[in-house]
């Protein structure tokens, strides 16, 4: 009876967990982290302010906590589009662009990324390890898919994949750090297109190399 008790206890408890990251994520990704009170955010889950603490220390960790489950779910999008990237020497580069087009859709989440990267320059801070293991990982996969492409044939077989792949990522958070500070003036999906278009004619090989311009 005790352990049924610990056990439905605790899947309550993550149930509400999933609820204010679902909430949070929305929220900060409309208004951004700064303009949402932890009022508003206990509100509409339905709990106090302590209460929502009990769940997460801060609105710090909190905003942690919406940062660590949209760079898995990030890894996630890629991931779903492996087999499209195994067939067509292009979709790496579209991918690049697509994924950019699904970051605009929630503005407020491109501001969070830019303000947690300033905090985990700090390795004594939880973000450091977050974005240190993310980072890692980031360059690890785009290089096996540039790699990949390598194998297939659709890629220049002089490709330093490890450099394009921090290549690619340095130019992307680049980029987002810079809309950040047009305040949203730039157009980030354009910007990473040309990037894209431009990389992709450097390594596709050359039966390849013409349909860059159709990204």
């Amino acid at each position: 009876m005790r352990t049924r008790r610990k056990t439905g206890s605790y899947e309550v408890g993550r149930a509400k967990r999933a609820e204010i990251l679902d909430v949070a994520t929305r929220l900060f990704g409309t208004s951004g982290y700064h303009k949402v009170p932890l009022s508003q955010l206990a509100a509409d889950v339905g709990l106090s302010e302590s209460g929502l603490l009990h769940h997460f220390r801060s609105k710090k960790h909190l905003l942690l906590a919406v940062a660590e489950r949209r760079l898995e779910q990030t890894a996630s999008w890629w991931g779903s589009r492996e087999p499209e990237l195994a067939a067509d020497p292009l979709e790496v580069f579209r991918t690049m662009v697509d994924s950019t087009r699904e970051l605009v859709r929630e503005p407020g989440l491109i501001e969070l990324f830019v303000l947690i990267s300033a905090e985990a320059a700090d390795a004594t801070t939880p973000a450091h390890q977050l974005y240190a293991s993310w980072y890692q990982r980031a360059v690890d996969e785009t290089a096996q898919r540039l790699a990949a492409g390598v194998e297939r044939g659709h890629l220049r077989p002089d490709t330093g994949v490890g450099g394009c792949a921090r290549e690619i990522i340095a130019v992307s958070d680049g980029l987002q750090l810079q809309w950040v500070l047009s305040g949203g003036e730039l157009d980030l999906v354009e910007a990473i297109r040309d990037y894209a278009r431009r990389l992709a004619r450097s390594l596709l090989m050359p039966e390849h190399a013409g349909a860059a311009d159709s990204l």
